[in-house]
């Protein structure tokens, strides 16, 4: 059933967009349940699965509770949808891809006074009798209806519910959230040092490269496009030959052929002739020498996001 585009919201922790419905597979179906089994799924899939995510294009990207998307067609039990907090080349509108619907919730006007980002690796939700509600992951994001002396009141899928005030940043809207230095998203991604790569992972449950470099910079108040290869083509140019240039928190781009090809993989600057970055599937979030190893003769770009 093709619909007019309107906007829904992600109504699990996290989500994964499938190229086609059909891309999920069997072993797949803690990933794509309501409530979400995350972990469940996750340990379900050893490295041949997960290296199909990407190989067999199964995977486009992730959007965490809360996240609106537009909503363009709905079959089988599954929703096209473009994520429209996630920048691509794919659709001027946002990312595109597939969800099952009963991960998304019709979104519904609210009188909020802004919005709320986790600022931790999880955050703990609670209902109004200060119950456990949900547990939500690092960058999501809530309208605020109200501040209390120590937590907001946030409107979700859920309906109302609190969020600590200690665990999350407060903007008046998405733009207005301070934009922090690029070494602050340094520091965030040294957080999740030796968490496992997830190819299309948008969340502190696996993140790919592309999904790391966006969502530290997204937390220090910069909405950068989703994939490498679009990341590339924004921010400031600072030159590849010169790397007493480079500071702290750039973004530097690896493509194959010594960095000939089509860009590939991306990782910040650390310092020191080093990358923080989440490598590829079979490896973890880390912090690696450039010099003597395989990427340093694939640098194809360097950009810096910073205002």
């Amino acid at each position: 059933m093709t619909i007019e585009a309107k906007e829904w919201i992600c109504s699990v922790k996290v989500a994964t967009v499938w190229t086609e419905p059909v891309s999920a597979r069997e072993m797949d179906a803690p990933g794509t349940a309501n409530p979400v089994l995350l972990a469940e799924w996750l340990e379900v899939l050893q490295y041949k699965e997960r290296l199909a995510l990407c190989n067999e294009n199964r995977v486009q990207t992730q959007i965490l509770y809360g996240e609106p998307v537009l909503v363009e067609e709905i079959k089988d039990g599954w929703a096209k949808i473009i994520a429209i907090w996630q920048p691509s080349k794919k659709d001027t509108r946002g990312y595109p891809g597939w969800i099952p619907l009963i991960q998304l919730q019709k979104s519904k006007r609210v009188d909020s006074i802004g919005v709320a980002r986790v600022s931790s690796v999880r955050a703990q939700l609670w209902d109004m009798k200060n119950r456990p509600l949900l547990v939500v992951p690092f960058n999501t994001t809530l309208p605020v209806i109200s501040e209390e002396s120590t937590c907001y009141k946030v409107h979700t899928a859920h309906g109302e519910a609190l969020l600590d005030k200690k665990f999350a940043d407060f903007a008046k809207s998405m733009d207005h959230f301070p934009k922090l230095s690029i070494e602050h998203a340094v520091d965030l991604g040294e957080i999740h040092l030796d968490l496992p790569y997830l190819w299309g992972g948008m969340s502190p449950y696996g993140y790919d490269c592309s999904g790391f470099s966006y969502n530290m910079l997204k937390a220090c108040g910069y909405l950068i496009p989703r994939d490498a290869s679009d990341q590339a083509r924004n921010g400031e140019d600072v030159s590849v030959d010169d790397s007493s240039a480079w500071k702290k928190g750039d973004l530097i781009f690896f493509a194959n052929d010594e960095g000939t090809g089509p860009v590939r993989h991306v990782g910040f600057y650390y310092g020191n002739g080093q990358l923080l970055h989440s490598p590829s599937t079979g490896k973890s979030v880390e912090i690696l020498v450039l010099e003597g190893s395989k990427l340093e003769k694939e640098i194809c770009a360097v950009r810096r996001y910073a205002v």
